[in-house]
């Protein structure tokens, strides 16, 4: 069965860094875009950074541009999201989630049929 299994949050200064990772397994992770969201408390989910199948295309919302990194590697099925310059503001928790269609080119309306469980990033002081 197809699994997301997200690694890599914590607690971190306000200035500082952290990498997350996404391992998937169950289904063929190299034909698939995938995503990170986050969900902030008393916030809705908010879609953070997109990377598409082949990991050459990527979109950010414009919260996080110049300072979130996403990234793929498709031999390891893991999916990457490097954030630096972190702020209060990106508390949450981030997850993981994968494109519902095939080769998919990046867009908003992109829907996803599977998420990870979560992991939470406290940005404090």
């Amino acid at each position: 069965q197809v699994q997301l299994v997200e690694s890599g949050g914590g607690l971190v200064q306000p200035g500082g860094s952290l990498r997350l990772s996404c391992v998937a397994s169950g289904f063929i992770f190299s034909k698939y875009a995938m995503s990170w969201y986050r969900q902030a408390p008393g916030k809705e989910r908010e879609l953070v950074a997109s990377i598409n199948y082949s990991g050459r295309s990527a979109n950010y919302v414009d919260s996080v541009k110049g300072r979130f990194t996403i990234s793929r590697d498709n031999a390891e099925k893991t999916v990457y999201l490097q954030m630096n310059s972190l702020k209060a503001e990106d508390t949450a928790v981030y997850y993981c989630a994968k494109d519902l269609l095939q080769f998919s080119v990046l867009s908003r309306w992109m829907r996803y049929d599977y998420w990870g469980q979560g992991t939470q990033v406290t940005v404090s002081s």
